[in-house]
C-alpha cells in the first residue's frame, strides 16, 4: 500500500521543522551534523536543507574544515525571513523594538509617555512603534506579529483592558483594536508582568529556574509565573495579580478594608497600596522627607544615608517579604525576581527581605534583583511575538515554496 501524497508532504514538512529549529536553538551546523542529531539520512537532510534554502529561510554560514581536507558548508536560519514588533506601555515609559527571526533588536525608541489619556496614550504607543520601524527601514507589513505589553488583563471577548487602574481610561473597549488598525499588523495584548517574566526568562537570571516568579514593582504591582519555560496564566489571565492580596498589619499607609455590607472591593489592591512606588513616597513623607518626592528620589537619599529614606526604604522590604511569603506558600518557586521602578532599587531593600523572610516562614527561595532592567517587558514582548511569528513564518514560506 502506497503512502498518500499528502502524508509525505506533511512528513517533509515536519522534517524540514524540525531541522530549522535545530538550527535556531543549537547554532550553525553542516549537514552531517544534522543528520547525526536528527537521526534523518544524509539525503532526507539535504533535500530538507535544499527546500529550506529555497523558501529563504536558512542560508549558508561560512564552512568547516573536516578530516583529509574535506570541507562542509555550514548552515543558519535566515534571521531576514521575517520581524517582529514590540511595544511596552508604561506610566512613565513608551518603549517599542522592532527583532529579526534571529530575536536579534535591529531598532528600538524610548520617549516619555505624555498621554493624559486612555486615547492618547494608545496613539502615543503607536507612534513611537511607527518611529521605530522607520528606523529599522520597515513597513508595517514586514511585521509578521506584535505584541504588546499593558498593565491589567486583556479580556477578548469584551475588547477591554482590566484591573489597570493606573492608566487613566485604559478599561474603555476598543483601544487594543484601535492600536491594531492604526499600526497595520497583527497584534495582540499581554499583561506587562506576564511579560516581564517570560523576558527575564529567555534573557535574564532566570534562565535557569524551573519555576520563578517575577514581582513587578513600580506605579503598581504585578507578577509573572514561568514553569518549565511558560507562562502561568490562570483561569481568566489574572494569575500573578497580587496586588490584589488582603492583608492587613501594622504597615503604615494600608488601607482597612470597610466592613459595611454594601462595600466593594477597591479597584487598587491593598497589597499594592502597601508597596508601589507611591507607598514609598507616602512612607518617606509620613517619616519627615519633604520637597518634591518620588521613589527613586528615596532610594537615592537612602544611598547617601538619609534616615527617613533609609527607614522607608526597609518598611518597603518588608511589605514585600510578606508579598514573597505569600506567594512562596502557594507557588514554592526556586527563585523570586523584583524588578521595575522599584525593583531598581532592590539592592538596599534585599537584606530586610531575607530577614523577614527568616521570621514569616521556612520556606525561602532565593530573591533577586532583575538583570534584564527596564527591558524586561520590552524583552517579553519580542519573545511572545517570535514565538507566534516563527511557525506562522515557516508555513507560509514552505507553502509558497511548494506552490500551496
Amino acid at each position: 500500500m502506497t503512502t498518500p501524497p499528502w502524508n509525505r508532504t506533511r512528513l517533509r514538512s515536519n522534517n524540514e521543522w524540525l531541522l530549522l529549529e535545530r538550527l535556531r536553538l543549537e547554532g550553525p551546523a553542516s549537514r552531517a551534523q544534522l543528520a547525526r542529531d536528527s537521526g534523518l539520512s544524509k539525503p532526507t537532510v539535504s533535500s530538507a536543507l535544499a527546500a529550506l534554502e529555497q523558501a529563504g529561510l536558512v542560508r549558508e554560514a561560512g564552512t568547516h574544515a573536516q578530516s583529509r581536507g574535506r570541507v562542509a558548508v555550514l548552515y543558519e536560519p535566515d534571521p531576514r525571513a521575517g520581524h517582529v514588533l514590540g511595544i511596552d506601555i508604561g506610566r512613565a515609559r513608551l518603549r517599542t523594538a522592532v527583532a529579526d527571526l534571529s530575536g536579534a533588536i535591529v531598532a528600538r525608541t524610548e520617549v516619555r509617555n505624555r498621554g493624559r489619556g486612555a486615547l492618547t496614550v494608545a496613539d502615543a504607543a503607536v507612534a513611537c512603534a511607527e518611529q521605530t520601524l522607520t528606523e529599522a527601514s520597515l513597513t508595517p507589513s514586514a511585521i509578521v506579529h506584535t505584541a504588546v505589553g499593558t498593565p491589567g488583563v486583556f479580556d477578548l471577548p469584551s475588547g477591554r483592558v482590566r484591573y489597570a487602574v493606573n492608566l487613566p481610561g485604559w478599561g474603555r473597549p476598543g483601544l487594543i483594536e484601535r492600536m491594531r488598525a492604526r499600526l497595520g499588523t497583527p497584534l495582540s495584548a499581554h499583561n506587562d508582568a506576564n511579560l516581564a517574566a517570560l523576558g527575564e526568562y529567555t534573557f535574564g537570571i532566570g534562565a535557569d529556574s524551573r519555576l520563578f516568579v517575577y514581582v513587578l514593582i513600580g506605579t503598581g504591582l504585578g507578577m509573572g509565573v514561568v514553569a518549565d519555560g511558560e507562562l502561568f496564566l490562570g483561569a481568566h489571565g489574572a494569575a500573578g495579580e497580587i496586588g490584589f492580596l488582603p492583608i492587613e498589619g501594622p504597615l503604615d499607609g494600608l488601607r482597612h478594608l470597610d466592613a459595611g455590607p454594601a462595600a466593594t472591593a477597591p479597584r487598587r489592591g491593598m497589597l499594592e497600596d502597601a508597596v508601589s512606588a507611591d507607598a514609598v513616597v507616602r512612607v518617606a513623607r509620613a517619616l519627615g522627607m519633604t520637597g518634591p518626592l518620588t521613589a527613586k528620589r528615596v532610594f537615592d537619599a537612602a544611598r547617601a544615608g538619609s534616615p527617613p529614606a533609609l527607614a522607608a526604604v526597609r518598611q518597603e522590604g518588608e511589605s514585600l517579604a510578606l508579598a514573597v511569603a505569600a506567594v512562596t506558600a502557594v507557588l514554592d518557586p526556586d527563585l523570586v525576581v523584583l524588578g521595575g521602578g522599584v525593583g531598581r532599587g532592590a539592592d538596599l531593600y534585599l537584606p530586610t527581605i531575607t530577614r523577614t523572610l527568616h521570621r514569616l516562614t521556612p520556606l525561602r527561595p532565593r530573591v533577586e534583583a532583575s538583570t534584564a532592567g527596564d527591558d524586561a517587558v520590552l524583552l517579553g514582548a519580542l519573545t511572545t511575538a517570535l514565538r507566534v511569528a516563527r511557525p506562522l513564518v515557516f508555513e507560509r514560506r514552505s507553502a509558497r515554496q511548494r506552490g500551496g
